[in-house]
């Protein structure tokens, strides 16, 4: 009995001392992702990683084709033109955008998606320019005023000043 309940005790203590560590691992953020028209449109998932975020889009009633897709500064999503949201991540300005530019310091910049016919979409994207919470180099995307992801109606070209001609804002998801 006492061996059993040893065993007990040295399973608690080290699911007690692991648990920080899985509560890190853990640490994720989603919101509802907004279509023009105020309706869901999918979900929009992000864990911390130990060197940035993993993205999780699962979208739904967008054009087929190419779509830009950033983070944006603050955690507001008013349709239709979701204007709210403001800038992409940024830490210095002026801010230069462009994943294929050399002088880029969009923190909020972020690979295409593609929007099948039916208009579907699901991607798992990972980012090394920002960070879930605050407290590192990263800027984080939960800071005091939020952040949000916005999905734009054209492909981001990765260079062109100050969104890669990625157009209009047709979706947007409030990070929390």
């Amino acid at each position: 009995m006492f061996a059993s309940r040893l065993k007990l005790v040295a399973a608690l203590v080290c699911g007690v001392a692991l648990a920080p560590a899985f509560a890190q691992a853990a640490d994720t953020a989603g919101g509802d992702l907004l279509g023009t028209d105020g309706a869901s449109h999918g979900s929009v998932h992000v864990t911390a990683a130990p060197a940035g975020v993993i993205l999780r889009i699962e979208a739904k009633g967008l054009t087929p084709g190419w779509h830009g897709v950033h983070f944006h500064e603050k955690g507001s999503c008013e349709p239709p033109k979701f204007t709210s949201a403001g800038g992409h991540v940024h830490t210095a300005k002026p801010v230069t955008h462009g994943l294929l530019n050399d002088k880029a310091n969009d923190d909020g910049d972020l690979p295409n998606i593609y929007v099948a016919a039916d208009g579907t979409a699901t991607v798992e994207l990972y980012s090394t320019l920002v960070s879930l919470n605050n407290g590192g180099k990263l800027p984080g995307l939960l800071d005091a005023d939020g952040s949000s992801l916005v999905i734009h109606a054209k492909p981001d070209d990765y260079k062109t000043q100050p969104i890669g001609g990625a157009g209009d804002r047709v979706a947007c998801a409030v990070l929390k």
